[in-house]
């Protein structure tokens, strides 16, 4: 029995060994085959992909990937180590094409103010050429002032208008506002002219070629309101007789007539703020282009100026920034219209003047500049090629009840539409400041190539006297 069970089970042992050397068989046939399988498939593949229609195919979307920037960042590494070994033959300027990301987003300004918020990065440009004004209640008027500006070709521009063109219509406000108080009190004391100083942060390229004076205030003068100093470059102490000489002189070498404040000041009371805003833009525009000629800077900036008076709004634009309102049905309402040199009205205005628009990337005027209306760009103002000239829309906020507006530069909208840039700040409303920065880096993120700016005014209004200007706003 004994030898019985041991033969019996020695089949077993090899019947189970069987088993497994062919089960082991099998899988190794399967992977084979799978192998093989796998071999064909790439074949296959390898013969469609070598198709040229496929390959062109191909080739375009990742153009197109590439041009949302979603490559960016991948091929960002690569292109600043090409540009260290080129530097040598004479190619230093290629790295300005490609910005780090980090670099990018870390220099930016931001402001977070009672219902009144702001966010500006330079974003993929070399400089950041984007300037900002916020002047809420200013002087306890009931008057406030917020304006963007984005400069092209430098920062000349932006910059001086931001330091000029702002403060004397700033100036100009409290004038007529301080003539209306004192008809209203049977006075008849002359109004003190405020001169606005060089910002301590002014950046150095602007030093050498905006000089103002230290002078505050000037007594006893005829209510005048200067927008430049020309020659007037002391900075010692200046009587006012001097002073007003050399006010003169610098009037009559800018041909600037003076302008009554009281001559915006209606019959009734009423102020004509939008004649205001468009005569303080165009003699602005005049003096920045006489100094831009004697510093050979051929810079421009648009222009979006919002001016709100208790419920009233003006907003004045000249260029492609944008502003946009949200309606108490959350409806976007434009609050300007982008001057393109393709608009009907702009285009016949261009060739009536003999000039010509061409397609370089977008319509541009004479080839070169992408908007039809900016301030300074004199070699393109000689000819009126391009103008200065703002529209002014006026807005019943009693009618609209606005939740907020949004004023931008173009930045934003080459990558939102009106209708979107509402939608997202209203996901934000209760903490504007998050939402005008979420909007910034989502625009950036969806491959925007320009400087953005994006400042968002909650309503109603309950501001305090905040200020805040683009030149010397601290990065955080």
């Amino acid at each position: 029995m004994t030898c019985m069970d041991d033969l019996v089970e020695d089949k077993i042992i090899y019947q189970v060994y069987l088993t497994h050397l062919k089960l082991f068989t099998s899988k190794f046939s399967s992977i084979k085959t799978r192998i093989v399988t796998l071999n064909n498939m790439w074949n296959y593949i390898r013969f469609y992909l070598a198709k040229p229609e496929i390959i062109l195919c191909l080739a375009l979307i990742v153009c197109l990937y590439a041009f949302t920037g979603n490559l960016y960042q991948i091929i960002n590494g690569l292109i600043k180590k090409i540009n260290r070994n080129i530097k040598s033959v004479g190619i230093g300027n290629f790295q300005q094409l490609v910005i780090d990301e980090k670099d990018a987003l870390s220099k930016n300004w931001s402001f977070d103010g009672n219902n009144v918020a702001l966010y500006a990065i330079k974003g993929r440009r070399s400089q950041m050429e984007d300037r900002y004004v916020i002047k809420t209640n200013v002087m306890n008027t009931e008057i406030s002032l917020f304006a963007v500006f984005d400069g092209h070709g430098g920062e000349f521009a932006a910059e001086y208008a931001t330091i000029n063109l702002m403060p004397n219509l700033i100036n100009k406000v409290i004038e007529i506002k301080k003539i209306l108080g004192d008809k209203k009190s049977g006075l008849n004391e002359k109004v003190k002219v405020s001169v606005p100083s060089t910002p301590e942060t002014l950046t150095p390229q602007m030093k050498p070629k905006i000089i103002k004076s230290d002078v505050q205030t000037v007594s006893k003068i005829k209510q005048v309101s200067f927008t430049d100093d020309t020659g007037i470059k002391r900075r010692l102490s200046i009587n006012p007789v001097s002073l007003k000489k050399d006010i003169q002189s610098s009037m009559k070498e800018s041909d600037h007539v003076l302008i009554d404040p009281s001559s915006y000041i209606s019959n009734d009371g009423s102020v004509n703020f939008s004649k205001l805003l468009i005569d303080e833009v165009l003699l602005a525009d005049k003096l920045l282009i006489e100094r831009a000629k004697r510093t050979y800077d051929i810079a421009g900036s648009t222009a979006l100026i919002a001016l709100v008076e208790k419920n009233t709004l003006f907003v004045a634009n000249v260029g492609d920034s944008r502003g946009v309102m949200c309606d108490k049905k959350g409806n976007a309402i434009p609050l300007s219209f982008d001057h393109k040199p393709q608009q009907m009205r702009e285009k016949k205005r261009i060739a009536d003047a003999g000039g010509f628009i061409s397609f370089n990337g977008v319509w541009r005027v004479a080839g070169v500049l992408a908007t039809s209306r900016a301030l300074g760009d004199y070699p393109l103002k000689e000819n009126k090629y391009v103008i200065a000239d703002p529209d002014v829309l006026t807005f019943d906020l009693a009618y609209h009840e606005p939740q907020f507006i949004i004023l931008a530069s173009d930045g934003l909208w080459d990558t939102f539409t009106n209708e979107e840039a509402i939608e997202c700040i209203k996901q934000h409303i209760n903490d504007p400041f998050y939402g005008a920065k979420y909007l910034t880096l989502q625009s950036f993120n969806r491959g925007s190539l320009d400087n953005i700016t994006i400042l968002v005014i909650k309503f109603p209004s309950t501001w305090s006297q905040d200020s805040q200007t683009g030149n010397n706003a601290g990065n955080k």
